[in-house]
């Protein structure tokens, strides 16, 4: 069963950093990329970055450049979302989401929440004062 969990939300200053980390079963990152999306209240679902199956190609959203970096720990089944310089209106629920990438170039990193198939229950980002 593929699974992906998110753990590493919270409450946090203006200008404070969190990572949020997505642990995935049930499958190897080998095969799926893996995105970070977010939905504040009131709001549309946003893609925030995603990171590719093959070398790690990564890509985000104009908001977030130099802010966010997304990485990936194979051993570990883990995608991480390192998150500085915060701001209130990065407050959100993050999810984490996979999709599978084998039929496609190993570069390929989706940005459609739609391209997506398997998803994380989500995890709380509040920044506020």
């Amino acid at each position: 069963q593929l699974q992906l969990v998110e753990s590493g939300g919270g409450l946090v200053h203006p200008g404070g950093s969190l990572r949020l980390s997505c642990v995935v079963s049930g499958f190897t990152l080998n095969n799926y990329a893996i995105g970070w999306f977010r939905q504040a209240p009131g709001k549309e679902r946003e893609g925030v970055s995603c990171i590719s199956r093959g070398n790690s190609i990564t890509d985000y959203k104009d908001s977030v450049k130099g802010r966010f970096t997304i990485s990936r720990d194979i051993a570990k089944s883990t995608v991480y979302l390192q998150m500085d310089s915060l701001s209130p209106e990065d407050t959100a629920v993050y999810h984490c989401a996979a999709m599978n990438t084998i039929y496609y170039t190993s570069r390929y990193c989706p940005r459609l929440a739609n391209d997506y198939d398997y998803w994380g229950q989500g995890t709380q980002v509040t920044v506020s004062a």
